[in-house]
C-alpha cells in the first residue's frame, strides 16, 4: 500500500508530499527456461507471470537473460581480452600475491565495475557474456510489450556490482523504463522539521537489490515482480538508468588511490617542465 506524507518547509506556499510504502510485495517468476539468442522476453515473462501482472507493478529483469536474448555472447578464450575491448577507462588495477589481476574499469555504458561487466559464468565454454548494448532501450522494449499486453508496468534491468566503500556485491539498475529511478526528497522536512537538502534516494537501485533476495544467483529465477510502489511507475520516456551514472566532473573517486597518486605525480612533473 502506498501512503503519502506531506510537510511544509520554509519558503514554500504549499506542502511538499512524498510517497512511501508500508507494504511491499516481491516475488520471483518461476518456469523460465534457458534463454537463447532471439528469445522473445516479453512472451517469456507473460507466460511465467500467468496473467498476474497489474498496473503499477515493476518487473525486474536480470541483465544476463537480456544479453542472451540479444545475442551478446562473444567467443573469447581470453576473458581479459574481452574486458579490455569493453573498457573505456581504467579506474584501478591490483595484482594479488597469486598473480591474479583485478581491474576496476569504466565501460562504454559509463558503469564503473570489476571486469567491465564481462561475465563468464553460465555461458558455454570458450564464450563470455557482454552487457546489453543499450540497457535502457532494452527496458523500454520489454516495458512497451508488457503494456501492450494489458498491464501498465515499469521495467528495471539489473546487474551485480561492488561498492566502493563496502565489501560484497549487490544488484543495481543498469536499465530502466517507465520507472522513476530517483525519489527526490529535497525540499521536504524530516521528522524534526529540519529541511532535507541533498536527500535523493536511488529507488531503482534499492528495488534492484531487494529483488535479488528472491531471484538469487544460482536459482535460475531471473525475473521478479515488485508490487506496492505504483507511484514510481510513469511514462516510458522517463529518464533511464543512464541518468544514475554520476558525471565525471562530480566524481570524487574517479581513480584508485595508486592511480590517482601516479596521475598527480605525472601532472606535477608536466607542470614543472
Amino acid at each position: 500500500m502506498v501512503q503519502r506524507r506531506c510537510s511544509r518547509s520554509s519558503g514554500r506556499s504549499s506542502p511538499r508530499c512524498v510517497s512511501f510504502a508500508d507494504v511491499l510485495q516481491i516475488w520471483a517468476l518461476d518456469g523460465i527456461a534457458e534463454i537463447t539468442p532471439g528469445t522473445d522476453l516479453v512472451a517469456v515473462i507473460l507466460e511465467a507471470a500467468r496473467d498476474s501482472l497489474r498496473d503499477g507493478d515493476i518487473v525486474v529483469v536480470t541483465s544476463k537473460i537480456v544479453s542472451k536474448a540479444e545475442g551478446r555472447i562473444l567467443e573469447a578464450d581470453d576473458r581479459e581480452d574481452a574486458i579490455t575491448r569493453e573498457t573505456v577507462r581504467l579506474v584501478a588495477s591490483r595484482t594479488s600475491p597469486s598473480g591474479h589481476v583485478t581491474r576496476i574499469v569504466e565501460n562504454r555504458l559509463g558503469i564503473v565495475s570489476a571486469a567491465a561487466g564481462v561475465d563468464a559464468s553460465n555461458t558455454p565454454e570458450g564464450t563470455v557474456l557482454l552487457l546489453p548494448e543499450d540497457p535502457d532501450a532494452s527496458a523500454r522494449s520489454i516495458a512497451a510489450g508488457l503494456r501492450d499486453a494489458g498491464a501498465r508496468v515499469g521495467v528495471l534491468i539489473t546487474d551485480t556490482l561492488g561498492r566502493a566503500w563496502r565489501e560484497g556485491q549487490t544488484d543495481h539498475a543498469i536499465g530502466a523504463a517507465g520507472v522513476h529511478v530517483f525519489e527526490d526528497l529535497r525540499g521536504t522536512v524530516d521528522a524534526e522539521g529540519r529541511p532535507l537538502v541533498v536527500t535523493l534516494p536511488c529507488v531503482a537501485d534499492e528495488l534492484a537489490a531487494a529483488t535479488d533476495l528472491v531471484k538469487g544467483k544460482a536459482a535460475r529465477l531471473p525475473v521478479a515482480v515488485v508490487r506496492g510502489r505504483a507511484d514510481l511507475v510513469g511514462d516510458l520516456d522517463l529518464p533511464g538508468a543512464r541518468s544514475i551514472v554520476r558525471p565525471a566532473e562530480r566524481d570524487m573517486f574517479a581513480l584508485g588511490s595508486d592511480e590517482a597518486y601516479a596521475a598527480g605525480f605525472a601532472a606535477g612533473r608536466a607542470a614543472g617542465d
